[in-house]
């Protein structure tokens, strides 16, 4: 008498279970997957169906993301305190590897960042880092790169993009700026000068 009841709950379960087996995967977005554990390779994009209970999924995104690289106090090698802030742009190319080879791999990049920043601009003079940001742009990418790619993220640009200076050196810079104005102004009007008694000695012949 019981089994009419009974059926309503059995396809209950087998729909609850399907549902659950489903999965989507963006275009942007590719699907680990571990079959009791062990992983069996990638998936996506599009519909995914798991073996309920056996197969499992961690999602991992390919776009490129924008890392800041917060603001930390390096000393150059001209013995010079500044503050510098900077920001990184990587993205996965081996899903795969970003899941098992690291855990928690943008946490990873940021400190491996932050490490090679303060150790890169360390062997540069501040008159060096102001003049020869680009250079040191590029070498601040590939030594983050060559420690990101066994974890299967490639980093694609590393920009510094906020050098603070202590106030007295802001102060002592202003005021090396001014004097070599000044040192222009006056070599420019002695020319003016001595240009004009040419002129003059030419005119009293």
């Amino acid at each position: 008498m019981q089994l009419p009841f009974i059926w309503p709950l059995v396809v209950f379960i087998i729909i609850f279970i399907l549902f659950r087996s489903l999965r989507v995967v963006k275009e942007y977005e590719r699907g680990v997957i571990f079959f009791l554990g062990k992983c069996t390779g990638v998936r996506g994009p599009g519909l995914i169906i798991l073996l309920p209970v056996l197969e499992q999924m961690t999602k991992v995104t390919l776009r490129t993301i924008t890392m800041d690289i917060p603001s930390q106090k390096i000393i150059t090698k001209d013995n010079v305190s500044i503050d510098i802030a900077a920001v990184a742009y990587f993205h996965v190319v081996d899903s795969q590897k970003s899941v098992l080879a690291i855990e928690q791999v943008y946490s990873a990049v940021n400190q491996i960042s932050q490490t090679t920043v303060r150790n890169v601009v360390g062997q540069f003079s501040l008159d060096e880092l102001l003049s020869q940001t680009l250079d040191i742009n590029t070498q601040i990418k590939t030594v983050i790169d060559s420690h990101t790619e066994p974890w299967g993220v490639q980093v694609t640009a590393v920009e510094i993009k906020d050098i603070t200076l202590p106030d007295n050196m802001q102060r002592a810079m202003a005021k090396e700026a001014e004097a070599e104005r000044e040192k222009r102004a006056k070599i420019i009007a002695a020319d003016g000068e001595f240009q004009a008694s040419i002129k003059l000695g030419e005119a009293a012949d």
